[in-house]
């Protein structure tokens, strides 16, 4: 365990969830399912596989005061503010040599911080075996979800051959075939179909002497970075200077598509990215006639409606009305068509400054 680590990044903008949500508190800064957060909660699936010493974060200067609120039980030094935002790869680059610096020879997991996921057990046998493997071997391990219907926008992974790995673990990886970008409605319905595709749902294990020869041949820029990181005798300042120089771009277009091994477990816990108030519908109280909401609402003759009230001295009624999300916060109020739950990212260029 001393050898394990885990970079969980916390940044993110969160504007499908307004008005909740706001620049300085994005989903997973946000009690949208019982009393602890989303990142909260992927701290706590973390106990008694990494030691809490050895769990990182990464979040932004404006989100950095609620991250340390939420994530105090931490060590204070293991939460850094991005100095500009740059893509998950330079941000996985930051979180790569900041643990080199001071363990080379460290195993690593990057987390996203705003995932539901219940099942801790599973979660926890399916990431020993991935650090297992890493750990083992000179692979990448990806964690895939397996497919429940054909979305349009997740990234798919192709699993290929079983991987023949001279390591006992329960669950049996694959050779990854290729990583396939969001595709087209069609297309998707072809990887359902077909069997062997599941979700990127951007979870990586590798070991930092793996990550780093794979980023040194694909992405130099990067890799030299870490070196920076690696060797500094200051951190804060290689972070300031170098950080806001790095090329913005993806870690799947930076390194995943190209690297010579990766392997690929499928995923035998529930998991949810809780992309839009429709998704948090599903976790709501149901009143009525599949009026899903949060608190208790008066409704007459009224359907298909999600409600999320934040304000406990306040009371949602309902009158002859279908397929509405409301959102009620002390300052402002949301009234959207369900079937537009998408699009309520498009209100924060119309709204004024204070509300984002």
């Amino acid at each position: 365990m001393s050898k394990h680590y885990a970079l969980i990044l916390a940044g993110g903008s969160g504007t499908r969830f307004w008005p909740l949500s706001r620049n300085a508190k994005p989903k997973q800064l946000l009690n949208l399912f019982d009393d602890s957060t989303l990142l909260e909660q992927t701290i706590t699936r973390l106990q008694g596989l990494i030691p809490r010493e050895n769990i990182i974060i990464l979040t932004n200067a404006l989100q950095e005061k609620e991250v340390r609120k939420v994530a105090h039980m931490l060590p204070a030094e293991n939460i850094f503010a991005e100095p500009a935002k740059r893509d998950t790869a330079p941000a996985v680059a930051l979180g790569i040599g900041l643990i080199a610096a001071r363990d080379p020879e460290a195993t690593m997991a990057v987390l996203p911080s705003d995932q539901l996921i219940q099942d801790h057990q599973s979660f926890q046998s399916v990431l020993h075996d991935s650090l297992s493997i890493a750990a083992q071997s000179d692979a990448l391990v990806t964690i895939g979800i397996k497919p429940t219907w054909p979305c349009p926008s997740y990234g798919y992974i192709e699993r290929g051959s079983p991987a023949a790995l001279d390591i006992s673990t329960t669950h049996q990886p694959s050779e990854v075939t290729c990583f396939r970008e969001k595709p087209n409605p069609e297309l998707a319905e072809q990887f359902l179909r077909q069997g062997n595709f599941v979700w990127n749902a951007g979870m990586f294990v590798w070991s930092l002497s793996t990550v780093t020869k794979e980023l040194t041949q694909h992405s130099p820029q990067l890799a030299d970075f870490i070196h920076d990181l690696k060797t500094s005798p200051d951190l804060s300042a290689t972070i300031s200077e170098k950080f806001p120089t790095l090329t913005p771009i993806s870690i799947d277009y930076a390194l995943m598509e190209k690297a010579s091994h990766v392997l690929n477990i499928e995923a035998t816990f529930d998991w949810d990215d809780v992309g839009s108030w429709i998704s948090i519908a599903k976790y709501l109280d149901t009143q009525g006639e599949n009026n899903q909401t949060n608190r208790e609402i008066t409704q007459i003759e009224s359907q298909n409606n999600i409600i999320f009230n934040d304000r406990k001295d306040s009371r949602v009624a309902l009158l002859g009305v279908d397929d509405l999300i409301v959102v009620q916060t002390d300052d402002a109020l949301l009234i959207a068509n369900r079937h537009q739950a998408d699009d309520i990212k498009k209100l924060s260029d119309q709204l004024p400054e204070n509300l984002l």
